[in-house]
């Protein structure tokens, strides 16, 4: 497996194509950004105009894009994946999406001799851009073993979670923790700023028992300071809730804290910061 179609070249994306050249494939790069193309096209990639185009002739093809519908409409569309790529492709939608899209594509593939997974990653903008992502997949265990080597240009931690959407599934649990952890850090930053407390002592105290977490160390400054800079944006993370939501609803669960976790994000999101980091949270605890 030497050539990649990768398809979607945002904050993750962009990071994700070059450490897969780094690591010596070939990639032809699509996203409708064309700006973000031709910066890539200047470093090695191949630059495309049509998803159809972009898919022949190649060994795998990646997703990353930004929602399940963008997700639906590139393989299902009349100039989509499926209906171009070569029997024998492998297909990876890193996009994080609904289960249920993720069987409805494996199902369409198998029908047309193509190989697809879904496979989310958990690491935003850090792990994407040092290549330690940790990669979530469902689908064929063959399947995943056959892109292995692909798959660890862009990641450290790959998992086989499982048949067609079990990736997405165990994503949406990455996702359910995430924003509860958040929310917990926002509150005791809130909180340690009301009463005083200084900032980096603070964090520093707190970053090595039992409230120790990757998101503390890495957003309890930020919060403090109010560095709402994106490694990922809000509005991805509300979209990446209403699937949580709506997947346990239909498995008869009533998630009350994930479900008010969203409120809070979707109220930031009206007041403008749809485009701020997952730490702007705070700003809902602060006055």
């Amino acid at each position: 497996m030497k050539n990649i179609a990768f398809i979607g070249a945002g904050i993750m994306g962009r990071c994700m194509i070059r450490n897969l050249m780094k690591a010596g494939y070939e990639l032809t790069v699509y996203d409708i950004n064309k700006d973000a193309v031709k910066e890539l096209a200047a470093e090695g990639a191949k630059p495309c105009d049509e998803v159809s185009a972009c898919v022949k002739g190649q060994d795998i093809v990646i997703t990353m894009v930004t929602s399940p519908a963008v997700v639906e409409s590139l393989y299902f569309g009349d100039a989509g994946i499926l209906n171009h790529a070569d029997a024998g492709t492998y297909l990876v939608d890193m996009t994080t999406s609904r289960p249920s899209l993720a069987k409805k594509i494996y199902e369409a593939a198998k029908e047309k001799g193509l190989h697809a997974m879904d496979a989310p990653v958990t690491g935003g903008e850090y792990g994407a851009r040092e290549g330690v992502l940790s990669i979530l997949a469902g689908g064929e265990e063959a399947d995943f073993e056959a892109c292995r080597d692909v798959l660890s240009a862009m990641g450290t931690n790959l998992t086989y979670e499982g048949e067609a959407g079990s990736g997405q599934h165990t994503k949406m649990g990455n996702q359910i923790i995430l924003a509860g952890t958040l929310s917990g850090i926002a509150q005791a930053v809130a909180y340690a700023k009301a009463e005083g407390l200084d900032g980096e002592r603070f964090v520093k105290s707190v970053s090595t028992g039992a409230a120790a977490s990757t998101q503390l160390s890495q957003q309890g400054m930020h919060m403090f300071d109010g560095n709402y800079e994106a490694g990922f944006y809000i509005r991805h993370f509300v979209k990446d809730m209403k699937i949580a939501v709506q997947e346990a609803q239909e498995a008869g669960l009533c998630l009350e804290e994930l479900e008010s976790i969203l409120k809070k994000y979707e109220s930031l999101m009206e007041a403008g910061m749809e485009f701020s980091g997952m730490q702007a949270i705070v700003k809902y605890y602060t006055k």
